[in-house]
């Protein structure tokens, strides 16, 4: 079996040194060829390059950003991808949350994240699953309009003047975001509505969201070790979960956040719009919002197509 390992030198949870106690027991089960990430996108062009070379297996060590990468480099340009026509992916987690490996299963450890990958791949074991995509651009577990796109990007601002990506940084820049990220118009005061349009087929379109969060599996995030789930039955075989906010006032989001934190999270309430197991929807705004895409502040868009891709992606797990 040949692989690629793409090391994400930067992955904030392993060191040189454990990278190649990695590399030493990949060895010992594949004929391994190890590249680094020096570059926003050179990940999906290495995993580009793994499909040329008819390659068996990508690795990916570092965390979410790296693994939305690679997959959107296996996946083609053009027509629906052929999951037995594509290497594999397996994912051991090096960043800080680690979201889409925790979501196949896997441990948040590294090490122990790495026998479970060496394990399936002595027992040929693998799992198909669907993903998600935003226009051009596929996700493997989450996306967003809005709130969670703008704390993504001040996050990821704070992370490009050296602050270190923990749970604190998320809540702290949650907190900002919502009570300063609009100075014209702070949230928590807000009494309008919000402007996002999200229109699907044969379905009436819902107007005036504030805020959108788009799922393909659960959880959405975590924060240290507790899953924040605002669509609790997201699954990676199935269509893609809504959940948005119609307004951010303190109360009713308050109600909301407690909700979704709670250990049998069910976010309910009139300001609550939730969809499951929807297969494409397009949302649409006046004025350009924020996106992420699994964790990735990807820019502003003022329309964004959402579709879900089933069984796009064969994963070691």
């Amino acid at each position: 079996m040949r692989a690629l390992l793409v090391v994400n030198p930067k992955a904030t949870t392993t060191t040189e040194r454990s990278r190649d106690v990695l590399v030493r027991a990949l060895r010992s089960e594949v004929e391994l060829r190890v590249e680094y990430t020096r570059r926003r996108g050179h990940a999906a062009a290495l995993a580009r390059d793994a499909v040329a070379q008819q390659m068996d297996l990508v690795v990916t060590l570092g965390g979410d950003g790296t693994v939305n990468e690679v997959v959107n480099g296996l996946m083609p340009a053009d027509g629906r991808p052929d999951p037995a026509a594509l290497p594999a992916v397996a994912v051991v987690p090096g960043g800080s949350t680690n979201v889409f490996a925790r979501a196949l299963g896997l441990p948040k450890d590294w090490a122990e994240g790495t026998s479970v990958i060496l394990e399936a791949l002595r027992e040929r074991r693998t799992r198909t699953i669907g993903l998600g995509r935003a226009d051009d651009r596929y996700f493997t577990f989450c996306a967003g309009m809005g709130l969670d796109a703008a704390v993504v990007r001040r996050v990821e601002g704070a992370r490009r003047n050296g602050r270190v990506s923990s749970p604190a940084l998320y809540l702290r820049s949650a907190f900002a975001q919502y009570f300063f990220g609009d100075r014209r118009h702070p949230i928590g005061n807000r009494r309008r509505r919000g402007s996002i349009a999200l229109e699907r087929p044969g379905a009436p379109a819902e107007l005036e969201l504030a805020t959108v969060i788009v799922q393909n599996s659960a959880p959405w995030t975590y924060l240290g070790d507790r899953p924040v789930n605002p669509s609790p039955e997201a699954r990676f075989d199935l269509g893609l979960d809504v959940m948005a906010l119609r307004v951010l006032r303190v109360p009713s989001t308050t109600r909301v956040v407690a909700q979704i934190l709670s250990t049998d999270p069910d976010p309910r309430g009139r300001q609550v719009l939730r969809l499951h197991d929807v297969a494409a929807f397009t949302v649409r705004t006046p004025s350009p919002q924020p996106v992420q895409l699994d964790g990735d502040y990807i820019g502003e868009r003022e329309k964004v197509e959402f579709t879900s891709v089933p069984a796009a992606v064969r994963v070691v797990c």
